[in-house]
């Protein structure tokens, strides 16, 4: 039986990346969308809070894209 969506998405190696990858992405889109704020000190709660779930997004594209690869490859050996 092949393992479902939740247990390859739980996986240690797919949720490593997803760390990285949201990581270096969230930064990047958390400089973007608020650098000017973090770098004169005004953050208030609501763009702490914002910049934190700029985060999620990359992590929850990274952990479905990884899932569908694992997936594909799974199928082409299944038909070889």
């Amino acid at each position: 039986m092949a393992p479902t969506f939740w247990q390859i998405a739980l996986e240690t190696s797919v949720r490593k990346r997803a760390l990285r990858i949201s990581l270096i992405v969230g930064s990047v889109i958390a400089l973007i969308n608020h650098g000017d704020r973090m770098i004169m000190g005004t953050m208030d709660v609501v763009a702490v809070l914002k910049c934190i779930m700029t985060y999620g997004v990359p992590y929850a594209v990274s952990t479905y894209s990884s899932v569908m690869a694992v997936r594909d490859r799974q199928q082409i050996l299944d038909e070889s």
